[in-house]
């Protein structure tokens, strides 16, 4: 594993900031504040952890100016922490990069175009008339599927199935367990029977796009399932058949995105929310965590569904009275009714 020394002058450099402190002095990689020892380097972008900073035994610290006034020691003055924290991580990375070449053990099919500084693991399967683009890796027994491409410098991981026709962008990270391509959940009743639609599209999938472990993305029934440019995708999400995903948007673990449903640009969705199919949830909208989301979204906002947690008890009283509030609302109706009438008499 290689070893990462850089002084703080190197990553004030690099993060165009000020410092204060010893320009040499050394640093080895990031830790908490709570958990740093004298050779790491932390952050704080969170108020709560200000206490830690008199305590922390971090060599230095990513701060804000306002907080300087809390801290003595070596420092990188930033308006926004958490973003340079962000950057800086890839400084200390230890993550492995496939070397540039064709494991004698994968196969890839004669009619494949493979770039030669492309990295194919072991076990690696490059099907018929497949691109797979200038610094591009394709890990440990993945599959890329016939005519499906992988553009520049996107990294494939171990173990993704990437079924036909499929294009990824360029800059794009693909974590383990991916299955791009497979059918949408397209069928049809005849009598007491299923009969199953053919998917005929396939999957877009634009530039600097992440897909966590386990996210299934399907392929559209006639047209592609689209992911634009810059979306995220937090591990074990489901996007059904001929969803598009708007620039930039952000989906976090466990959502299901049901078929022909447009999610805009700028979106957060939060973890375990549902999107039924056939919606529109416009750009800029923001769901939080567990909510149930039936009907379109038109106006930028921040939603939620559900209800909040309760002790126990109070939650199934609550309960009758959600199953009493249509009756109660038509008391009321009637009541109003009634108070209106002898107004006017």
């Amino acid at each position: 594993m290689k070893n990462h020394h850089y002084t703080l002058s190197d990553i004030a450099t690099f993060l165009s900031a000020e410092f204060v402190g010893n320009a040499d002095y050394k640093l080895s990689s990031v830790s908490t504040l709570q958990s740093a020892s004298s050779t790491q380097l932390s952050f704080i972008a969170n108020n709560r952890y200000q206490k830690y900073l008199r305590t922390t035994q971090a060599g230095a610290v990513i701060l804000s100016p306002a907080d300087l006034e809390s801290y003595s020691g070596n420092a990188i003055l930033v308006d926004d922490p958490y973003l340079a924290y962000a950057k800086i991580s890839h400084l200390f990375s230890s993550a492995q990069k496939l070397s540039q070449e064709i494991s004698p053990s994968a196969y890839v099919h004669p009619t494949a175009v493979v770039s030669k500084t492309a990295s194919v693991a072991a076990g690696a399967h490059i099907g018929p008339s497949c691109t797979i683009g200038d610094n591009a890796t394709v890990g440990v027994n993945s599959v890329v599927g016939a005519g499906s491409s992988v553009a520049d410098n996107t990294v494939i991981n171990a173990n993704v199935t990437i079924y036909h026709n499929v294009k990824i962008g360029a800059n794009c990270l693909i974590h383990s367990g991916v299955v791009l391509g497979a059918d949408g959940f397209g069928f049809a009743k005849d009598g007491d029977n299923w009969v199953k639609i053919a998917q005929l599209g396939g999957v877009s999938i634009g530039d600097n796009v992440e897909i966590g472990a386990g996210t299934t993305i399907d392929r559209g029934a006639l047209d592609d399932t689209v992911i634009e440019d810059g979306v995220i995708l937090d591990n074990q999400i489901q996007i059904a058949h001929n969803v598009t995903i708007g620039k930039n948007s952000a989906l976090a673990a466990c959502t299901a995105v049901a078929g022909s449903t447009k999610i805009g640009a700028q979106c957060t969705i939060a973890g375990a929310c549902g999107i039924t199919g056939h919606l529109t949830i416009a750009d800029g909208s923001h769901i939080t965590a567990m909510s149930l989301i039936t009907k379109s979204i038109l106006k930028p906002g921040v939603y939620s569904s559900g209800t909040g947690m309760l002790p126990n008890k109070m939650w199934k009283k609550n309960v009758v009275r959600f199953r009493q509030l249509d009756q109660m609302a038509r008391r009321i109706k009637s009541i109003e009714d009634e108070i209106i009438e002898i107004k006017g008499s």
